[in-house]
């Protein structure tokens, strides 16, 4: 059994030869209705002993065993888990975690635990925001998997409406390093975002999106390359990504937008090279102005070397 599955073997009966496949499962599978195992069928979830999946509900089907996963339901909360975390800040507040590049920052579908939040439920004992939802204590912004660096989290509604006020108004100070392909020299990209109508794991530019405003600068040119800081104006998702491979200059490693740059990466670099390097706002509680710097992780300054002219 695959984590969060639970796989069924069923073997269809002589007689429900030529019925359509979902009325002979369900014939076979009295506790799943015919509704839930279309939905099953139609999403790969049965297959033949082979590992073949068999997709339509509607195909008259022959006798012969297969198998049906079906999704375990998911928890309505998130669990503590003793995860390591670099923290660099903390007081009865907030803190500021510098997350490595592979962690997850909050559980959803295929990643259930194993995430920031199962580790900031653990450090804090719990204490976190609850405007975020169950599944997102705390967790006031975010920054994709396999992108590193600086993140704040709220202990508090407190702190986090405060957080969030400031995040609206565009004025906390978020800065990225990346590695882009080709050097673009400084500018800005105004452009809006949204999901692509044409594949909804992507974010794409469109007129009716959200405004979306990124600003880079060329801190040194490398081989066919570019080390660039980033600042952004607004924090949509995947914006930096979507913006750079707009003008040209997509992010080395991306596997989304990066093209076929993938390819030609030195050191099997296998990520996108973007590290959230500085951020700074106004304690919402202390109303101290204060901001934290993190340095380019190791796989990044490995890839920095390799492309220096």
């Amino acid at each position: 059994m695959d984590r969060g599955v639970s796989t069924l073997e069923v073997s269809l009966l002589a007689e429900s030869a030529g019925w359509r496949f979902d009325r002979a499962l369900a014939a076979a599978v009295p506790s799943l209705s015919r509704e839930r195992l279309k939905v099953l069928i139609s999403s790969g979830n049965v297959r033949r002993a082979d590992g073949t999946a068999l997709r339509d509900p509607s195909a008259k089907i022959v006798t012969g065993d297969v198998v049906v996963m079906v999704p375990l339901p998911v928890p309505d909360k998130a669990e503590a888990q003793d995860i390591a975390l670099d923290v660099i800040f903390e007081d009865d507040h907030l803190l500021i975690v510098d997350k490595p590049a592979g962690l997850v920052v909050h559980p959803a579908a295929g990643n259930l635990d194993g995430t920031l939040v199962n580790a900031l439920l653990h450090h804090c004992a719990g204490r976190l925001s609850g405007i975020g939802g169950v599944a997102r204590p705390g967790i006031v912004h975010r920054i994709d998997k396999d992108t590193s660096g600086l993140l704040v989290v709220a202990k508090n509604d407190k702190t986090h409406e405060g957080l969030a006020k400031q995040f609206a108004a565009h004025t906390i100070d978020r800065r990225y390093l990346a590695i882009s392909q080709g050097i673009p020299g400084d500018g800005s990209v105004d452009a809006p975002l949204a999901r692509s109508p044409h594949d909804r794991k992507k974010v794409a530019i469109i007129r009716s999106g959200k405004r979306a405003v990124t600003h880079y600068r060329t801190l040194e040119a490398l081989r066919d390359a570019a080390l660039i800081e980033c600042r952004l104006e607004t924090g949509r998702t995947h914006q930096i990504r979507v913006h750079m491979a707009s003008i040209g200059h997509a992010l080395i490693g991306d596997p989304v937008y990066g093209g076929r740059s993938r390819a030609k990466l030195p050191l099997n670099f296998q990520r996108q090279a973007l590290h959230a390097t500085r951020l700074g706002f106004v304690h919402p509680v202390t109303s101290e102005a204060i901001a934290f710097d993190s340095p380019m992780p190791v796989d990044m300054q490995e890839l920095f070397r390799a492309l220096r002219v």
